[in-house]
């Protein structure tokens, strides 16, 4: 079969970093492509060098036979690629229809022809299934709407090839489902569907041909029907046990968190809690593997107190918690990695030093004890004090986080959630997006913090991650918790089937 897509040595690099290397990847007429692959493994890297938002450092892209270059979306879209990104790209100050037919190549001057544009789009909505309200304001439509109107407006302006990145994300079970019913009517249409996604039980059931990405490189194409969850899941972590160069804890202290049959919307397999029991005990890390989007961010909102469990109870250090709060939480001397550092963990118009005081200016130490007067001569000792042992690198410690390297807006976090000797901590994708030194720092502070006595919750889709710092391993799939093995000879082949829902 002809393919109408083919990208050739793909390689793209960003500075040092380089996020694909040397990738192969064709798409056929009518089939859904998918690309899977773990956080970080450079998918939707590959598709924003296909739309033009970023240019290739060395390949080449070829549609229908031809050589092309794509130098940007509107050059892409020419091309007749659409693309749906995870994050909507819709104006919402604006109807769906505005937002559908903005930037319509069909009109001409300042005179647009309503009726004839709306002829045409209730006509592709009904073709393809993709019922929209064109008169309602963005605001004012579900999230599953949404997403229709960005296949509608990518169909409207000519899509043939349609890039669908991470769709099922915010979307609920029926939600997908409906979705899946509109890429099977693309692609019956002739269309072809490029989905990007990690969550194994959907790609096995829409996709022709999956192919998987790992740390930026492509590991094999296979067809749906000649695979298994087992092999991708293999296939997507799969590496050698490289033994740790941390010591592992066998025998932890007694349990500071427990977990006894916790629900949290457990219908939502992707965003809920079912029947999650676990325990944390007092010098050990406890790691938390699997596909991201299996319910690992709501466990760690109900650790941290964000979020009240619907079902099922919760000990911190022996005593039933009654009242889900986050300063709760924080009394009990929970500190908290979050998993977005820039929305949840700083606030990046804040300097560094205010930034590494911002839970303690109740303190005495800080202030006369009801925050109001703040001692700065004290607070600007202490996060000099911090500057210097978290090695942050900044101008000076009036410097906007928003303004410093990951890496070390990640210490600033470090500073502060570890400085007060916690009993928990509770780190969520603690290195995503940072280079192997700053890497290596966030995982000695934590070994350092476990050796303390602190009990370590780790969070991550980084399976390296968890191989190399937990003491214990537990594995999530559609909110459950699937088995739990010792992170000192950890069975690989178990831990893969456990993330694939065996």
């Amino acid at each position: 079969m002809r393919e109408i897509l083919s990208m050739e040595h793909i390689t793209k690099r960003f500075g040092d970093m380089l996020a694909n290397k040397d990738i192969n990847f064709e798409v056929r007429k009518g089939e859904v492509h998918t690309l899977l692959g773990e956080n970080g493994a450079g998918k939707s890297t590959l598709m924003n060098v296909l739309f033009g938002l970023y240019q290739p450092t060395e390949g080449s892209i070829y549609l229908h036979g031809n050589k092309v270059r794509i130098d940007s979306p509107a050059q892409a879209v020419k091309l007749g690629i659409g693309m749906v990104h995870q994050h909507f790209m819709l104006v919402e100050a604006m109807t769906v229809f505005e937002n559908i037919i903005l930037g319509d190549r069909n009109t001409k001057g300042v005179f647009i022809d309503r009726d004839a544009r709306r002829k045409e789009i209730l006509a592709l909505s009904e073709q393809y299934g993709l019922d929209v309200e064109l008169d309602k304001p963005v605001t004012e439509i579900a999230v599953g709407a949404q997403q229709r109107v960005e296949i509608l407006k990518a169909l409207y302006k000519g899509a043939e090839l349609l890039v669908l990145d991470e769709p099922t994300a915010a979307l609920t079970d029926i939600e997908v489902e409906g979705l899946f019913q509109i890429i099977h009517k693309l692609t019956a249409e002739g269309k072809s569907v490029i989905f990007i996604s990690h969550k194994m039980r959907e790609v096995l059931h829409i996709s022709d041909r999956i192919t998987i990405l790992r740390a930026g490189e492509s590991v094999c194409t296979l067809n749906r029907d000649e695979t298994t969850g087992e092999e991708l899941a293999n296939l997507m972590i799969g590496r050698e046990l490289v033994p740790s160069q941390y010591e592992k804890i066998v025998d932890p202290g007694a349990p500071v968190i427990k977990l006894d049959d916790v629900d949290f919307c457990k219908s939502s397999k992707h965003n809920g809690l079912n029947g999650v029991s676990l325990a944390v005990g007092r010098g050990e890390i406890v790691g938390i593997a699997g596909v991201d989007g299996n319910g690992q961010s709501q466990l760690a909102q109900v650790v941290t107190g964000v979020i009240t469990p619907d079902r099922g109870e919760v000990d911190m250090k022996g005593s039933k918690v009654a009242t889900f709060t986050p300063s709760g939480f924080i009394d009990e001397k929970v500190s908290h990695i979050p998993e977005d550092r820039n929305k949840m963990g700083l606030i990046g118009s804040m300097s560094v030093m205010d930034n590494i005081v911002l839970k303690s200016t109740e303190q005495p130490e800080f202030s006369n004890g009801n925050g109001l007067y703040l001692k700065k001569k004290a607070i600007r000792e202490y996060a000099e004090k911090m500057r210097q042992k978290y090695d942050i690198r900044c101008s000076s410690i009036e410097q906007e986080t928003r303004n410093l390297s990951g890496g070390n807006q990640q210490k600033v976090i470090l500073a502060r959630e570890l400085e007060g000797d916690p009993d928990l901590l509770v780190a969520v994708h603690p290195t995503r997006g940072l280079d192997i030194g700053a890497a290596r720092f966030v995982h000695d502070t934590m070994i350092a913090a476990r050796d303390k006595g602190c009990g370590v919750l780790l969070i991550s889709a980084d399976f390296d991650e968890i191989l190399e710092v937990s003491d214990r391993i537990l594995v999530m799939f559609e909110g459950k918790i699937m088995g739990e093995y010792s992170g000192k000879n950890p069975p690989i082949k178990e831990i893969s089937l456990a993330m694939a829902g065996r």
